[in-house]
């Protein structure tokens, strides 16, 4: 275990059963955490775009999360560097509705390398001036574009007219600034992954982008609040599936994610567990870090089976 990081007793709050037990009754999974390696930051559920598929459900105007301002950020992010953090991380929503979200990565940048979740349309194209003053800060800035398909129709169909094209004229722009970047898709289960590796190639190469973008593929994570019927993980699957360094590699193992909601900034075990208060791991990083995470959501058995991570730390 990280010596900054260390188990103390904690608050006690109220959980649902399902947090020490699946619901035979059997004892739950948990992941304990060793470090906070990577702290993420989700700036808010407001998009320009409404994909149906969204595990966020995130829209124009949407407030579940709240967009996070810099007064929220920056007690965290300096917090987070009294505890060993190597990566700050941005998701939403769209992260460039937020208004504060180049004032943050300013601030971010002088002490940590940074990575942003967006889907590179007009509220980041809007935003291109002020996105290049950052392009000499101290640690770099690294964005992760959302390219649903390798075909622009497939794209458009959850997206929006237009909007392929247009994550492509954003992508093009940050890459000749400078920026690097990466590319996530959903898991295309129809095509070969060699099929979509050589496509997307093909997409990236006519768009003047380096072919061999790194990909992050996801497989179906549902909107929030979604019952999904996943298999429980128990303990006994804990340690016959998971060895103790498989378990380090759970991203509630190594990070954490503030959100904010009823005015309040809150800290949660990850980036795919907001929509289940039990998550809500208290106001401090150091405190979040004392508790055992349980695997009881939907979205742990993806990290469970197919090692999903949100994730791109070297």
């Amino acid at each position: 275990m990280d010596a900054k990081v260390a188990f103390r007793p904690f608050e006690q709050r109220t959980r649902s059963r399902q947090w020490t037990a699946t619901p035979n009754g059997e004892p739950r999974g948990f992941i304990h955490s060793h470090a906070l390696d990577e702290l993420w930051f989700h700036t808010g559920t407001a998009c320009n775009l409404a994909c149906p598929f969204c595990l966020e459900g995130s829209k124009p105007g949407d407030d579940r999360l709240q967009l996070l301002r810099f007064d929220d950020a920056r007690p965290y992010i300096d917090e987070a560097l009294t505890l060993g953090v190597k990566q700050f991380s941005f998701t939403g929503g769209e992260p460039f509705i937020n208004k504060d979200m180049v004032r943050i990565l300013d601030y971010a940048l002088v002490l940590r390398p940074c990575m942003v979740l967006t889907n590179a349309t007009e509220p980041l194209i809007k935003r291109l001036r002020q996105i290049e003053t950052l392009r000499n800060r101290m640690h770099s800035l690294h964005f992760r574009v959302s390219l649903d398909h390798f075909e622009a129709a497939r794209h458009d169909a959850g997206r929006g007219d237009g909007m392929f094209a247009m994550a492509l004229e954003g992508m093009r722009s940050l890459y000749d600034m400078g920026f690097s970047l990466s590319v996530a898709n959903q898991v295309l289960p129809d095509f070969s992954a060699e099929e979509v590796s050589r496509r997307f190639a093909e997409v990236f190469r006519a768009a003047s982008l380096p072919q061999d973008l790194t990909r992050i593929e996801f497989p179906e994570f549902y909107p929030p609040g979604t019952d999904v019927a996943a298999p429980q993980i128990t303990l006994g699957c804990m340690a016959s599936y998971q060895t103790e360094s498989s378990r380090r590699e759970f991203m509630c193992a190594f990070s954490r994610m503030v959100v904010k909601q009823a005015g309040q900034a809150r800290v949660y075990a990850c980036t795919l567990v907001d929509d289940d208060a039990d998550y809500d791991l208290g106001d401090t990083l150091a405190k979040s870090l004392q508790e055992p995470v349980s695997m009881k959501h939907h979205r742990c058995h993806s990290c469970f089976q197919f090692g999903a991570s949100c994730s791109e730390m070297k």
